[in-house]
């Protein structure tokens, strides 16, 4: 478990960005045992041009009378269910719902050139147009980070709080992790080659890569989590379109490094108007913990929270700590509401 408060030490050190205000621990529920499996979903139809696309949306039941809405969106690979544990502890504040990207979890297939990071940022505000729950409190991890800094930037009035955890910036010099990949993504169909590979693998082993690349320490996955991962790389590899949706999302990441500064991210990031918290974990293999403050200071109302002993899922590996540090957010977000 990370000392909390050695993070937001750390979190100050970074460049002079602002630290990120913890709430009290004892203000959360204790954490469960067994763990809350994940939150039952249905799949819905959103218009979209060209035909409708299906999306699975997961609920969380808010646990009080004035829980404030919430939308959770996962990163690449990911699904809704990456957000059971943190949406558990917020559900006394947050009424919440986490979606599966299209191309991912129970989610449909994407419409033809549909997996870049500006088609799954117009489809969340969709949602929340359509849902009729805005503002919300907008959360993403990774790719999902992107997407809804995407989102906020375009449209402030759909977001009340925006909590990114490791989100997919641009960089110039990819990890050494992802550079063997890079030559791979220009080679034409190569989805078919990702598709052979991804059915050789058993769910097991395809669960056991996620966790070992996203988590600081894997030994540290509770049981009941080990099952559900695996349950859903079984459900991943029996779509045919899983290979697709990874390698295209894939591209649209390495294709971020190209867009002009602009028109980047970056830029976008600039944009936002809501009470925002960045949280990374010390440890990210797959996002250099180096872009936290950079990512801090490029938003104008920022905190920072970096966590030790943790790697690119902060959710999923300290979701109390993750929790504590939402709820100061929560109470600025309504704050700027009433001003």
């Amino acid at each position: 478990m990370p000392d909390p408060q050695n993070a937001a030490e750390l979190a100050g050190k970074l460049e002079r960005v602002t630290p990120a205000r913890l709430a009290p621990d004892s203000v959360l529920r204790p954490t469960p045992d067994p763990l809350v499996p994940p939150w039952p979903g249905r799949t819905v139809e959103v218009d979209w041009p060209g035909g409708a696309i299906e999306i699975h949306v997961r609920e969380t039941p808010a646990t009080a009378p004035d829980a404030e809405p919430a939308l959770y969106v996962h990163g690449l690979g990911g699904s809704g269910q990456n957000w059971t544990d943190l949406a558990d502890l917020l559900s006394d504040r947050l009424d919440g719902q986490a979606i599966d990207l299209p191309g991912f979890g129970r989610s449909g297939p994407a419409l033809p050139g549909g997996y870049t990071q500006q088609s799954y940022a117009e489809l969340v505000i969709r949602w929340i147009e359509v849902s009729g729950r805005g503002p919300v409190h907008l959360f993403g991890n990774s790719l999902g980070g992107a997407v809804v800094i995407r989102a906020a930037a375009l449209r402030p009035d759909l977001v009340r709080t925006l909590t990114l955890i490791s989100p997919a910036m641009p960089v110039y010099r990819p990890r050494p992790t992802h550079r063997h990949m890079l030559p791979v993504l220009v080679v034409p169909r190569v989805e078919r080659v990702v598709e052979r590979i991804l059915r050789a693998a058993t769910p097991h082993q395809m669960a056991q890569g996620m966790i070992d690349v996203c988590f600081a320490d894997p030994s540290a996955v509770a049981p009941q989590r080990w099952e559900e991962a695996i349950a859903e790389a079984e459900h991943r590899l029996a779509v045919p379109w899983g290979a697709a949706a990874y390698v295209a999302s894939l591209r649209g990441l390495v294709a971020s490094y190209l867009v002009p500064p602009g028109r980047s991210l970056w830029r976008l990031a600039g944009q936002i108007q809501a009470p925002t918290l960045v949280i990374w974990g010390h440890k990210d293999r797959m996002v250099d913990v180096k872009l936290a403050s950079r990512t801090a200071k490029a938003i104008p109302n920022s905190r920072l929270l970096v966590l030790r002993g943790v790697g690119h899922t902060a959710q999923l590996e300290s979701p109390r700590i993750v929790a504590r540090a939402v709820l100061p957010l929560i109470e600025a977000g309504n704050r700027s509401v009433v001003a």
